[in-house]
């Protein structure tokens, strides 16, 4: 315990200071319960997205694996170099429970036409149209995990922070108040008695001084 003033004064501040403890507990405690439904919503979007992703690459590497065994892995090479393309993204920020969190957005889908990916459409097979077409899905569907789980570590380590916030004044510092407000109440009430033991002494002191004059 740290070393306290038994005094009234201090006991006032201590009795304060437990109750801005218990408000302040109260206040994260409901941060962290508004947190929790937002983090479970955002852990069903993940799941959802990650789902998408599997399916679409298991698409992605069967269109691959056949384009590769009936067009030739040289060919699907050779289209592969020449649609070649940029991943953009927009990556800005929101806040959830006064929270920044940072958001990131795809311009635009990355699923191209057959036309705008660079080969020639007469020198390739529907095969490796449609593996371009589902590797391209991919793309989309990484960008909109990465959102999501940048946002689903965000709150888990705001929920991490608060909760630690919440534990420390419920077992910590709430306690050790208390136990302050206690030490003081017990030498406020010792002092009491040695205070009315003196007066009771002084009483009869004074009595006997009067009894022995008349």
């Amino acid at each position: 315990m740290e070393q306290v003033s038994p005094t009234r004064m201090e006991l006032l501040q201590k009795k304060a200071q437990i109750t801005l403890a218990e408000q302040g507990k109260d206040l994260l405690k409901q941060k962290r319960d508004a947190l929790l439904i937002e983090f479970m919503s955002v852990i069903d979007e993940t799941l959802r997205l990650s789902s998408l992703l599997e399916k679409a690459t298991t698409n992605a590497q069967y269109s691959l694996a056949v384009a590769e065994a009936v067009d030739g892995a040289v060919m699907v090479k050779s289209a592969s170099f020449a649609t070649k393309g940029e991943v953009t993204v927009n990556i800005s920020g929101s806040h959830i429970m006064g929270i920044p969190i940072p958001v990131v957005k795809k311009k635009k889908s990355h699923i191209r036409s057959a036309l705008s990916r660079g080969y020639s459409i007469t020198g390739v097979s529907s095969r490796i149209d449609e593996t371009a077409e589902n590797f391209e899905k991919i793309v989309d569907v990484l960008i909109d995990s990465a959102d999501i789980e940048t946002r689903l570590k965000r709150l888990g380590e705001e929920i991490q922070k608060t909760n630690r916030r919440v534990n420390a004044l419920e077992h910590i510092v709430v306690p050790d108040l208390k136990a302050q407000v206690s030490y003081i109440k017990m030498t406020l009430e010792e002092r009491a008695r040695e205070d009315l033991f003196r007066l009771k002494k002084v009483k009869k002191a004074l009595e006997k001084k009067k009894a022995e004059r008349i």
